[in-house]
């Protein structure tokens, strides 16, 4: 496979952890301020509706906006709710799993046909024919919450492979997108071209200055001069914070621009001045991309305050007997639940075999069936996009049925995935390792196989699982993780082979190339691991005859390593392994990839033993 479509870097797989451990986080805030929106609904229906409902206006002179209270959460600080959808969507095409652009084909027509499902079973129980707004709300049936479904996932479910959880939430993405569409052009009235033309090139203007070196952040200003450019014409706004996030670009820390701002910290190290001050933040924030710091900032506050306050304003529903009765007998409440519960999962399924099958395996799903199967029935939690579209299609005892249609969908749709996990539980490891895992290609991170001629190897060598380590002698991460590769080695149950591949940090670590070039004259001895070992415990004494004194303890010719230190004899031994991991777009030391494939999170033994597991079940297909 091209290098071009193996690169995966260490601050990508970690952006994707941090991207699903704060959303099933946030979950919990978000169950909680749905419990509390419905206690304060139910005890007292009018402070609750008089304080969203009350008018909030924002003017400069004779230019004004004035929403409710409500409206300003659902159309204002949601939209950046749909920025972090957008930078999420742009990183998976520009690092993640996304980046081969054949793989995003299967996803987006499982994702859409898991809109179009459900969609035209609402539309069969509340067709033409039914009575008031009720057919308008079709698009209340079609969208899946990503911090809902993924929060309930790890509860119900929390054996499910990482790579299943990657593929749902790449259907989210595509929900996503697909409901935002529908929002700006099905539940949009009353178009303005004007402000329409001025919110388009407040936008423009937006994406020119963004990247200018200005001491006043002007790109915001103009970011919201669109978003009330585009309101005021009649359009949802929210609109401009997907677009500015699919018009985040995401790349790599590249390792000339992580040296550079480790020059910058040393200058201002050695002269404390605010200018340096400067230029060291700088060089550090250039280092990332602007999809990354939109997100590490912007992430947060939509998960766990804007989208739990979105809650709190919409999902206070009446739950009386005879608001419970009327929703039971309703065909917007019925539709929504049927569309969700049944909807999702048929039309994902469906959708996904159909793909494979038509395209003779060419496009095969990431997961097997079962993983499938599961992913569509936690996809029927819907939430957030529902709410939303509900608000602005239907009101009174309409909208009060659809938000308990809604609710009794995420309880039905969890129900369900919780019970066919449980059953699934229960066949037999290689059987379920199948059906969880399938026997789709997946992309490799690694970019150079090990070989077992040229690389370090400890452990069988038709071991299950291989972990290869790029890691730097000099590093005290590194020093820390090799205690916990060594518990996990002794104590698992799998056989593990492990190998060692050199990332000195010159930038950083000044001894680090020099201990590689040492322990390679180690292993010209056939001592490798004996002084791979001794480095990485005495991190504090690596200069040159720190060097050769370590290996004359271990009975390794000492001449002989002085000798291979001052010729260089191993320099382009080292210079092999640097060159594999900067094509495999590492930058950082440890960097594990378990079969191929990187590791992400953290490197104590629990967290390795996990991946590990996973690895081993998926040798079992």
């Amino acid at each position: 496979m091209p290098t071009s479509f193996t690169r995966l870097t260490q601050g990508v797989a970690a952006q994707l952890s941090a991207f699903l451990s704060a959303e099933t986080g946030s979950s919990r805030v978000l169950i909680a301020a749905i419990v509390v929106a419905l206690a304060w609904d139910n005890a007292s229906p009018d402070s609750y509706e008089t304080v969203w409902s009350s008018p909030l206006s924002v003017s400069f002179g004779d230019l004004g906006m004035s929403l409710e209270l409500r409206d300003w959460v659902s159309s204002g600080l949601m939209t950046l709710f749909f920025l972090v959808v957008g930078l999420e969507a742009r990183r998976e095409f520009d690092l993640g799993s996304l980046r081969r652009r054949r793989d995003f084909v299967l996803p987006a027509i499982a994702g859409t046909a898991g809109m179009l499902v459900p969609v035209a079973i609402y539309l069969a129980i509340n067709g033409t024919g039914a009575p008031g707004a009720a057919p308008h709300g079709w698009g209340v049936a079609m969208s899946s919450d990503t911090a809902l479904a993924l929060g309930l996932l790890a509860i119900v479910a929390p054996g499910i492979p990482d790579r299943a959880k990657g593929f749902l939430l790449t259907l989210f993405i595509v929900d996503d997108l697909i409901a935002l569409a529908v929002i700006a052009v099905g539940y949009s009235e009353g178009f303005a071209p004007l402000p329409f033309v001025i919110g388009v090139a407040c936008f423009a203007a937006y994406l020119v200055v963004r990247n200018l070196p200005l001491v006043v952040p002007i790109a915001w200003v103009f970011a919201v001069a669109s978003w009330a450019g585009i309101a005021l014409s009649g359009v949802d706004p929210l609109v401009v914070g997907l677009a500015i996030g699919l018009c985040t670009r995401a790349y790599t820390p590249e390792r000339d621009r992580l040296d550079e701002a480790t020059t910058r910290f040393r200058r201002f190290r050695e002269q404390p001045t605010f200018a340096l001050a400067r230029q060291a933040r700088d060089g550090m924030r250039d280092a990332l991309s602007r999809n990354e710091r939109l997100t590490s900032v912007f992430h947060p506050w939509s998960g766990f305050v804007i989208v739990p306050l979105f809650a709190l304003a919409n999902a206070g529903v009446p739950l009386d007997g005879e608001s419970l009765a009327r929703a039971a007998a309703s065909p917007i409440a019925i539709g929504i639940v049927v569309a969700y519960a049944l909807g999702k999962p048929v039309g994902i399924l469906l959708a996904t075999q159909a793909v494979a099958r038509l395209s003779r395996g060419r496009l095969r799903p990431p997961v097997g069936w079962a993983s499938q199967a599961g992913i569509g029935t936690i996809a029927g939690v819907g939430f957030t996009v529902s709410l939303l579209i509900a608000g602005l299609a239907l009101d009174g005892e309409e909208l009060e049925s659809a938000k308990i249609g809604v609710l009794a969908a995420v309880v039905a749709s969890t129900l369900v995935t919780w019970a066919f996990f449980g059953v699934v539980g229960r066949l037999p490891a290689r059987t379920r390792a199948r059906a969880l895992l399938g026997d789709g290609d997946s992309i490799t991170d690694l970019a150079d196989a090990v070989d077992e001629r040229i690389d370090h190897i400890r452990g069988p060598r038709d071991a299950a699982v291989t972990i290869v380590e790029y890691g730097d002698f000099e590093c005290p991460y590194c020093g820390l993780a090799e205690r916990d590769v060594r518990a996990l080695t002794a104590t698992s149950d799998i056989a593990i082979r492990f190998v060692w591949r050199h990332l000195p940090l010159t930038a950083v670590h000044r001894h680090a190339q020099l201990a590689a070039e040492a322990s390679e004259a180690a292993a010209a001895q056939g001592r490798f691991w004996e002084l791979h070992d001794l480095l990485l415990e005495r991190q504090d004494r690596l200069d040159e005859l720190d060097l050769v004194e370590h290996a004359s303890g271990l009975g390794i010719d000492p001449a002989r390593v002085a000798a291979a230190l001052r010729d260089g004899a191993h320099r382009e031994r080292v210079a092999r392994d640097v060159d594999s991991a900067e094509r495999g777009g590492v930058a950082g030391t440890p960097t594990f990839f378990i079969n191929g494939r990187r590791h992400h999170g953290a490197y104590d033994v629990e967290t390795l033993r996990a991946a590990v597991l996973e690895a081993y079940q998926e040798s079992l297909r």
